[in-house]
């Protein structure tokens, strides 16, 4: 690797570190710059999960003090999403490169879409929580599973998507549901991560630059957020990720 190339992680680390820390939606930067790298595309998204992983498991340390008591529910969450994420993990080594590569402009305008509307979705998914009944915990195991084998397989979004899910399916204030999500995030993460570097799949010297960067911009942030209005950073990642879509779709579909 050369030290163009690990310059342009680094920097995708930091501003991905950054964007986490603000607003979320940091995959929306890394892959790319994975991508970029010259990385495969599998390869790429391997390493970007595991140089990317950290922050779920910061925010979940961060808030737990509202993390959720070990009931058999709970429990049985974790344990789904532990196994959802290697699923995922699992489903993106065995499918050929070339199937991947076709579905990545997609995959990048679908988590553009949900970073774009996750105040709306966020929103609609409180006010739906407090009006519904309790679904059966099978019913929220079935969809929080999906959900989970989507993040082991790509990731980009996993955080709204999940907080869509838990905001109908659990009782508890948003911040609860928050710190629920991220410790669900955490698992799904730490499993796929397990699945990539077990395989081989993560390319070691691209994910540490990257890594460093994402941990210099998590830092950053922190002191970011008491300057930089959050609804800056979120325009421009929707911005960048609308612009990668365009860019990877005239790549791989044109």
């Amino acid at each position: 690797m050369d030290t163009q190339t690990s310059l342009l992680l680094l920097a995708a680390g930091v501003a991905g570190g950054i964007i986490n820390a603000l607003a979320g939606g940091a995959t929306l930067i890394t892959f790319p710059a994975m991508l970029a790298a010259g990385l495969p595309a599998v390869i790429a998204n391997a390493s970007n999960a595991v140089a990317i992983s950290p922050g779920h498991l910061i925010a979940a340390l961060a808030d737990r003090g509202k993390l959720p008591p070990p009931t058999r529910r709970t429990i049985s969450f974790v344990v789904i999403a532990t196994v959802g994420g290697a699923v995922g993990a699992g489903v993106l080594l065995l499918l050929p490169e070339r199937l991947f590569l076709l579905p990545v402009p997609a995959l990048i305008a679908f988590a553009t879409l949900l970073f774009g509307f996750a105040p709306q979705i966020q929103g609609w998914t409180v006010e739906r929580h407090k009006a519904a009944a309790l679904p059966s915990t099978s019913a929220s195991g079935a969809v929080l599973g999906l959900s989970c084998i989507y993040g082991g397989f790509f990731g980009a979004g996993l955080g709204v998507i999940l907080t869509a899910v838990l905001s109908i399916t659990e009782p508890g204030d948003i911040r609860a549901i928050k710190a629920l999500k991220n410790l669900l995030a955490t698992c799904v993460s730490l499993a796929a991560t397990l699945i990539f570097i077990l395989q081989g799949a993560v390319r070691w010297p691209e994910t540490l630059a990257m890594l460093l960067g994402a941990m210099i911009g998590g830092y950053a942030g922190g002191f970011l957020i008491r300057i930089l209005p959050g609804h800056i950073v979120r325009q421009f990642v929707i911005v960048a990720g609308a612009l990668m879509t365009v860019v990877y779709a005239a790549r791989y579909w044109f």
